[in-house]
């Protein structure tokens, strides 16, 4: 039996992101432990699977620090391009560890 499933970055435990049916679900992604909620929010995984920010069709964006919401978005907001900003959620969790202070999950329509 053949799957159209397509794996990203396949571990033992998780995969980066997994396309289905023209749409790709990108797992959490983290920047650089450490360094500050801005400096983490401007980095992503959406070339390799062939499409790229302007498909984005939902974000959740997971900060360890709600009060970090207005650093997160001054920097969301010149990454996101105007007129294809996806529905979005943001809420406050512990993440894996104390270094890391955004983790933002996106599911993308694929070209």
């Amino acid at each position: 039996m053949t799957t159209d499933i397509t794996r990203f970055g396949t571990g033992p435990r998780m995969s980066e992101a997994v396309a289905y049916n023209g749409i790709l679900w990108v797992a959490g992604q983290l920047g650089e432990p450490g360094g500050s909620v801005a400096d983490q929010t401007r980095q992503a995984i959406l070339a390799r699977a062939g499409t790229d920010k302007t498909r984005i069709l939902s974000a959740q964006i997971w900060l360890a620090d709600m009060t970090t919401f207005a650093e997160m978005n001054s920097v969301w907001d010149t990454w996101v391009p105007q007129g294809h900003t996806p529905a979005r959620a943001t809420g406050e969790a512990k993440l894996a560890t104390a270094d890391y202070k955004v983790e933002v999950i996106v599911t993308v329509a694929l070209k």
